[in-house]
């Protein structure tokens, strides 16, 4: 049997920051084919990194979702042929738990928290819970 080609590294992080951003916006992918004039199927295969996404339909995107193109780049894993110290360091599980609902859910309460304090007190509880002295 033929083994399935694994999809780009890049790909496959441009694809969770598009689902990051989409849920943090609280739309659904059939909104946000819609907007794009794509199918909800299309965007599950982008944001999974098995379909890459051109430049103009990731420009089309980046205006739909409010946020430039370099977004969907951020922490993006370095390259084979990147010169080292050139890419930063990935954290995947951060955008993994940032893209899951539960982190998007902790995230949108948690900034609107305003007092500083009390946000302080919050992560020091976490860590505590996490067994992270």
């Amino acid at each position: 049997m033929a083994n399935k080609k694994q999809p780009n590294p890049i790909d496959v992080h441009v694809g969770s920051r598009v689902r990051l951003r989409r849920m943090m916006l609280g739309m659904s992918q059939e909104k946000l084919g819609e907007q794009l004039g794509i199918t909800f199927q299309q965007i599950q295969k982008y944001e999974k990194g098995t379909n890459r996404i051109g430049a103009s339909r990731l420009q089309h995107i980046s205006t739909v979702l409010s946020v430039p193109v370099s977004f969907f780049f951020e922490d993006a894993p370095a390259t084979p042929d990147q010169p080292p110290g050139m890419a930063e360091s990935s954290s995947d599980y951060v955008v993994d738990f940032l893209s899951s609902s539960e982190g998007i859910q902790l995230n949108k309460a948690f900034v609107r928290i305003r007092d500083a304090k009390l946000r302080r007190r919050i992560i020091d509880l976490v860590r505590a819970a996490a067994g992270d002295d």
